[in-house]
């Protein structure tokens, strides 16, 4: 249970606040690179951190990412014409490069003498970008702070090897944060109900939603490391073995899903805050061993996995306006939720807890360890920074070299013993396959 205060300062990320100073430490995905198809092509409308910016390809392919309005008359610039290097006002025709400098304005004579210094004032707010695994970043914190990218293993294989998407979210960021690393609800939210439907499942994964029916109280492991957390929920499987699922939380808003054996395509997503109770979810899988199959790339564009099923706007299909189009029939007899897509079962209940979940009424229990210091790491490091102590982890990229994954062990081994036979390190530290390399730098 938190505070009301800190339950402000968890889920507050506009201007002037805690933690949306501590969101602008970080590089955060803003679009798809897909959404900026071409030079000189339309521009589109970006919120994010509770900031109304205009985001534009210009003439030489570079991704702009600027304030919304024209200092002349505020007309706003998703309305104008990107053309020859830059974003013309269509209101009076002002012009603005991808740096946010006005390079020309056409209602005043070149030649006055107040040309040039209304020129040079009327800059406009612009932010820093990075093309980075598909996905267009951005960085709003100081410049003088302005970390390297973070080496997400996603971003570093080739692009035959991901598959990246996003989808609205219609609540706070942090309880859908929060959802990703309570793995205790895979025993409900996601679960099948009856023979029959578990029969339809791959035997491998049928044998984990047995042992997952079985043991709804996972004993938590959370280990903090240089990038984040890991969040490790271990269950009975068979006779002196536990099965773990182990999920990563890297700063200040990312996740590494818990699900995947070796060798298996991963998955991951990213909370950007839009305001206070919006956000997007950046998601992506990758394969480090081998390129995605066209049949996988359709699966997950369809909302398989992780990925949602959406329109031309992103919006998920089943969604707070329709009621995830539950099917109750289903829910008696198909699976817990009646709600078709894990996304949208993830969706469905983080919505249902309001637009800002109210965490001074909670009941915490001990598979909420997760979720717990998921909220101490990032209050501690909202308090840190307002302090005057910069995160250390944006500034160390390697520390987001990291995998997650499942594993059946020994029940008699170690936690650094599990996580040592699973991805080779104690920590699920990952060195990148030298094929990737071209591409990681």
């Amino acid at each position: 249970m938190l505070t009301s205060a800190q339950n402000d300062m968890l889920t507050r990320t506009g201007p002037g606040t805690a933690m949306g100073a501590l969101f602008r430490r970080f590089w955060m995905p803003v679009l798809l690179s897909r959404e900026l198809a071409e030079a000189d092509g339309p521009p589109v409308r970006v919120s994010v951190l509770g900031e109304e910016l205009v985001a534009f390809r210009d003439s030489t392919g570079s991704a702009g990412l600027v304030e919304a309005r024209c200092p002349h008359r505020g007309a706003n610039l998703f309305f104008g014409r990107n053309e020859e290097g830059g974003i013309r006002c269509a209101y009076h025709g002002w012009k603005f490069d991808v740096r946010g400098r006005c390079l020309e304005i056409p209602t005043m004579a070149s030649d006055a003498p107040t040309y040039g210094p209304l020129r040079a004032r009327a800059q406009i707010a612009a932010y820093p970008t990075r093309e980075w695994g598909d996905f267009i970043w951005a960085y709003l914190g100081p410049v003088e702070a302005m970390p390297p990218l973070p080496d997400m293993e996603f971003a570093l294989v080739g692009a035959a090897h991901r598959y990246v998407s996003k989808k609205l979210q219609e609540c706070n960021w942090a309880q859908s944060a929060e959802g990703a690393v309570d793995t205790a609800h895979f025993s409900f939210l996601h679960a099948p109900i009856g023979a029959d439907a578990i029969a339809k499942l791959p035997p491998a994964y049928a044998e984990q939603v047995r042992w997952m029916k079985a043991d709804g109280a996972p004993r938590y492991t959370v280990v903090e490391h240089d990038g984040g957390l890991i969040l490790a929920g271990g269950r009975h499987a068979d006779e002196g073995e536990t099965y773990w699922r182990i999920a990563q939380y890297l700063m200040p808003n990312h996740s590494l899903a818990p699900g995947g054996a070796a060798g298996q395509t991963c998955h991951g997503q990213t909370w950007v805050p839009i305001d206070d109770t919006s956000c997007w979810v950046f998601t992506y899988s990758w394969n480090p061993d081998r390129p995605l199959g066209e049949a996988e790339r359709a699966a997950f564009a369809g909302g398989g996995a992780i990925h949602s099923e959406v329109d031309e706007h992103y919006a998920p299909l089943r969604r707070r306006a329709n009621d995830y189009l539950i099917d109750r029939a289903a829910q008696k007899h198909e699976n817990f939720t009646g709600i078709k897509g894990i996304s949208e079962q993830d969706a469905a209940i983080q919505d249902s807890q309001g637009l800002i979940h109210d965490r001074t009424r909670e009941m915490l229990g001990p598979t909420d360890l997760g979720v717990s210091r998921l909220r101490v790491l990032m209050l501690e490091a909202a308090r840190d920074l307002a302090a005057g102590k910069a995160p250390e982890a944006a500034m160390n990229p390697s520390a987001y070299r990291v995998r997650s994954g499942l594993i059946v062990a020994p029940s008699a081994l170690a936690f650094d013993e599990v996580m040592t036979r699973r991805f080779g390190h104690p920590k699920g530290r990952f060195d990148l396959a030298p094929e990737h390399q071209a591409a990681a730098e």
